[in-house]
C-alpha cells in the first residue's frame, strides 16, 4: 500500500471517492466588517491594518530552585552544562519602547529673494522609532534665520525607497534619504545607534563633515567662535528649568544676610537753572554684593517724592548703560564692590559723580574689623543759607486802617484782621499822654503847645491843642483819632517812640516830645498801674455772675475749661476773671483761685468748683457763712504752674500720639513702608527714636523727635529711646489706637 507521506495533495484531481480532508487550525467564523463611528467598514489584515509587529526575545530561566537548605556538595561541583538559548516572541511595543535611532543630516533649499546668497543648507536630525518603525525629522534652530524651524515631518510611517515602507535597514551614512521632495543626506548618528547597527552586523561609515552654507559662515564671522554666549535670558531660563547656578554665593548669604552698609553722599546737580546739592544714601547689601541708592529729599524741595533713584540691584562702575535680555552678562570685577567706597572719596555711578561725606557706625564697625582699614571722620557738606531779599513794603497809603493794608501785602485773598481781645481787655482806658511842640518852627509857632494821646490798646495816637489866651490861633482837634505812621522810623507808633527829648514826625508835622504827665510817668516806670480790688468782693462777684449766665453748674464748667480735661488750670482760671472785667494781677488771681481749690493741689476740679459756686442744700447750724478769703498765697503759685506743665505736658502726649496713630493705624500703607524703611536703616529688630523721625521723614510724615519720643514713652513705657523694637512698637500704635478716648 502506497503512503500518502510526502505526496503534493493538491495535484490530485477532486474526484469521488478522491476527496482528502484537510484539518482545521481554527473553526471560528471569520468577521471581516466592524463599525466604525456608526459606519460598517470592511476591517482586513494587510488592507486597513497592519499585523501586530513581533519580535524574538531570550527566555530568561531561573535556574535551580535549591528552597531553604542551600545547594548541594555535588550541585556545587557539577554545573549543568549550558545549551542552546531559548526565544520567545513578545509585541515590539513592549521590548523596543523608547528605541530610537538618531541621524544627523542635511537638505539644501534655494534662496530667491537674497542676492547674497542662492541657497541655505538647513541642518535636520531623523528619529526613527523601533517599536512602530515610523519616523519623525526636525530642524535645528539657527538664530537670525529668518525661517520657521522645529518639527519639519511630524511622526508617521515614511514611504520606503521601493515598494512598502521605510525601514530601519534603509538608513545608512553617506546615502540620501529621499521623502516629500526632500532630498536629505544623512552625515552622522549617535553612539547607541551605531552599536545598534554593529550588533545586527551592519557597521555604519564615520561621519561626514556637514557642509556650510553663506549664511553660517557669515554668523560664525560676526559672533567668532560658534560658543553660545552667557545672556541675561540664557542665566533666566537656567535658573528657571532648576539648573545654573541655584546655590552660587550660599555661604555668603548665610553669613551676611540682612547685613547692609550705609553711606551718606550727595553731588552737585549742575542740569536745572539753579545750582543744587542733593543727599543721597546708598546702601550697599553684604549678602549679594547689591546696591541701592535712595535720594533723601529735604523739606519745600519742589521735587516728586520718589525715594528710590537705583532700585535695589548689581550695579556697574562708570556711566549707565541700557541692556536688553540677550546682552552679555556683566562680570563681577566690573560691578561695585567696597572697595569703590570710603569717606571723603568720590565715586562715578549711574554717570554722576557722589561724593561719599558719612557712614553708619554699622559700615565704620565692618571696615575696622574685616577690611582692616578706619573710615575717615565725617565731612561737613552743607551749604550756607541762601538768605532770600524781602521785597520792600510798600508805603501806607492811609486808606483803611493798617491792618487792612498789610492784608493786601501779605496775602493773596486778604481776609478781615482779628483783634487782639486780650490787649483789649488788659490795656482798655488806658491813655499815655505827652507835651510837645513843633520842631524848627516858625517864628508865629514858636509857642504852640499840642497834647498827644496815645492809647494802648489799640495803638492809635490823637492829638489836640489846648487853648492859650492872646495867641490869635484856632485850637482844638489838630489831628483825628487813628493808627499813623511815625515817618522818622517807618514803622507805626510804639511807646518807645514817645520818650522826652525824641522827635516824631505825622503827616510832614515833626514834633519834640517835652513832658509827660504823672500817670504816663507811673506806667512807664511800674510796668503798669496797679489797680487795687477788694478779692472778698470779687469773689462774690464772681460767684453771682457764674450763676447768672447759665442755670447748670455744668455748662459753667465748660465754658471755661478750653482743653475739656476735666480741671481748670491758672491760665482758664485768670480768663474767666478777664471775662468778667476783673483785671487782675498774677498774684490776685492765684488768692482767688486758691479759694476755690480746697484741696490745694494747683488745680480746680468740678466737685470743688461746685462746692464753691452752689450753696448746700442744708446746713447744722444757722447762718453759716463761707470762710474768708485768705490774701497770703504761700507756695501755691509753684503748685499751680507745676499742674499747668503737668497739663500742657499730657495734652501735647495726647496730641502727638493721636497724630502718629491716625498715620499708622488708618493708613495700612504706612505700616509696611515704615517696616521697609525700618529694614533698610538697620540689620537689627530696634532703632533708636531718631530713626524712627527719620523714617517718618522719608515717607513724607514731619513729627518732631519730641513727639515720638511722647509716643514711645506711651505705647512702651519701660522702653530705652536707645534701643526700641519697631515690630513691637508699630504692633502697639496699632493696638492702643481706641484706648486714647477723644476729647468731647
Amino acid at each position: 500500500m502506497m503512503s500518502t507521506q510526502g505526496l503534493d495533495l493538491s495535484s490530485i484531481p477532486n474526484l469521488p471517492g478522491y476527496g482528502i480532508k484537510h484539518k482545521k487550525g481554527n473553526y471560528a467564523r471569520s468577521v471581516c466588517f466592524e463599525l466604525v463611528n456608526g459606519v460598517r467598514i470592511e476591517q482586513a489584515e494587510g488592507t486597513t491594518f497592519e499585523k501586530p509587529k513581533f519580535v524574538k526575545v531570550p527566555i530568561q530561566s531561573g535556574g535551580r530552585r535549591t528552597g531553604s537548605m542551600g545547594q548541594s556538595t555535588t550541585q556545587e561541583d557539577y554545573t549543568a552544562p549550558l545549551g542552546d538559548l531559548l526565544y520567545t516572541t513578545a509585541p515590539a511595543w513592549d521590548v523596543l519602547d523608547r528605541h530610537v535611532l538618531r541621524f544627523y543630516g542635511h537638505f539644501q533649499e534655494a534662496v530667491v529673494e537674497a542676492n547674497l546668497e542662492n541657497f541655505r543648507t538647513r541642518h535636520c536630525c531623523v528619529m526613527y522609532y523601533l517599536e512602530d518603525d515610523t519616523c519623525h525629522i526636525t530642524e535645528r534652530k539657527q538664530e537670525n534665520s529668518g525661517m520657521p524651524q522645529g518639527q519639519l515631518i511630524r511622526r508617521h510611517r515614511f514611504p520606503g525607497p521601493s515598494d512598502g515602507y521605510l525601514g530601519w535597514q534603509d538608513l545608512r551614512i553617506g546615502d540620501e534619504l529621499h521623502i516629500y521632495g526632500r532630498v536629505i543626506s544623512i552625515t552622522e548618528c549617535d553612539d547607541w545607534t551605531r552599536q545598534y547597527y554593529e550588533e545586527a552586523d551592519m557597521r555604519q561609515e564615520g561621519a561626514i563633515p556637514p557642509d556650510q552654507d553663506d549664511f553660517e559662515l557669515s554668523q560664525v564671522k560676526i559672533a567668532g567662535a560658534p560658543k553660545q554666549p552667557r545672556t541675561y535670558e540664557k542665566v533666566y531660563h537656567e535658573v528657571k528649568i532648576g539648573g545654573g547656578h541655584i546655590n552660587k554665593d550660599m555661604q555668603q548669604f548665610m553669613e551676611w544676610d540682612r547685613k547692609v552698609c550705609r553711606f551718606y553722599a550727595v553731588f552737585d546737580d549742575l542740569s536745572m537753572p539753579q545750582f543744587e546739592r542733593r543727599p543721597f544714601e546708598i546702601l550697599f547689601f553684604l549678602a549679594d554684593d547689591t546696591v541701592e541708592i535712595r535720594e533723601k529729599y529735604p523739606l519745600n524741595c519742589g521735587r516728586d517724592p520718589f525715594a528710590i533713584y537705583f532700585r535695589r540691584g548689581p550695579l556697574k562702575r562708570g556711566k549707565a548703560e541700557v541692556h536688553g535680555p540677550l546682552d552679555r552678562h556683566r562680570k563681577k570685577e566690573d560691578m561695585v564692590s567696597l572697595e569703590d567706597f570710603a569717606v571723603g572719596g568720590t565715586t562715578e555711578l549711574l554717570g554722576q559723580r557722589f561724593y561719599i561725606y558719612d557712614a553708619d557706625q554699622f559700615t565704620r564697625a565692618y571696615y575696622a574689623d574685616e577690611l582692616e582699614s578706619a573710615l575717615e571722620p565725617a565731612q561737613d557738606v552743607r551749604l550756607p543759607e541762601r538768605t532770600v531779599p524781602r521785597p520792600k513794603t510798600p508805603p501806607y497809603t492811609g486808606y483803611g486802617s493798617w491792618e487792612d493794608s498789610m492784608g493786601s501785602v501779605h496775602h493773596i485773598m486778604p481776609k478781615p484782621p482779628k483783634p487782639d481781645f486780650v490787649k483789649l481787655f488788659k490795656y482798655d482806658g488806658k491813655i499815655l499822654r505827652f507835651t510837645a511842640q513843633l520842631d524848627n518852627p516858625k517864628p508865629e509857632d514858636a509857642d504852640r503847645v499840642f497834647i498827644l494821646n496815645y492809647h494802648l490798646f489799640d495803638d492809635t495816637l490823637s492829638i489836640h491843642e489846648p487853648p492859650q489866651r492872646n495867641m490869635g490861633i484856632m485850637t482844638g482837634k489838630f489831628l483825628e483819632k487813628g493808627v499813623h505812621l511815625n515817618q522818622i522810623t517807618g514803622k507805626l507808633f510804639e511807646v518807645q517812640d514817645f520818650m522826652p527829648g525824641s522827635i516824631i514826625k505825622v503827616y510832614n508835622r515833626g514834633f519834640e516830645i517835652m513832658e509827660m504827665d504823672d500817670y504816663t510817668q507811673k506806667f512807664l516806670t511800674e510796668g503798669n498801674v496797679k489797680k487795687n480790688f477788694d478779692l472778698q468782693a470779687v469773689v462774690e462777684k464772681l460767684r453771682e455772675g457764674m450763676r447768672q449766665q447759665f442755670p447748670l453748674v455744668r455748662d459753667i464748667f465748660r465754658k471755661f475749661d478750653a482743653d475739656h480735661d476735666g480741671v481748670l488750670t491758672m491760665v482758664e482760671f485768670k480768663l474767666a476773671l478777664q471775662k468778667w472785667g476783673f483785671m487782675v494781677t498774677d498774684e490776685e488771681a492765684l488768692i482767688i483761685m486758691k479759694h476755690f481749690d480746697t484741696r490745694k493741689d494747683g488745680q480746680i476740679s468740678y466737685n470743688e468748683f461746685c462746692d464753691a459756686l452752689v450753696d448746700e442744700d442744708y446746713t447744722q447750724e444757722m447762718m453759716k457763712t463761707r470762710p474768708p478769703l485768705d490774701e497770703d498765697p504761700g507756695n501755691y503759685e509753684e503748685l499751680a504752674r507745676g499742674k499747668l506743665q503737668e497739663r500742657e505736658e499730657t495734652e501735647a502726649v495726647r496730641t502727638a500720639v493721636r497724630a502718629i496713630g491716625d498715620q499708622v493705624y488708618r493708613h495700612t500703607q504706612t505700616f509696611t513702608r515704615l517696616m521697609k524703611e525700618f529694614a533698610h536703616m538697620t540689620h537689627t529688630d530696634s532703632v533708636t527714636c531718631q530713626q524712627i523721625v527719620i523714617a517718618l521723614n522719608s515717607i513724607g510724615k514731619d513729627f518732631s523727635l519730641q513727639d515720638v519720643m511722647r509716643c514711645v514713652s506711651y505705647v512702651l513705657p519701660e522702653v530705652d529711646f536707645q534701643k526700641v523694637n519697631y515690630v513691637i512698637f508699630l504692633k502697639a500704635m496699632v493696638t492702643s489706637y481706641h484706648d486714647l478716648s477723644g476729647k468731647r
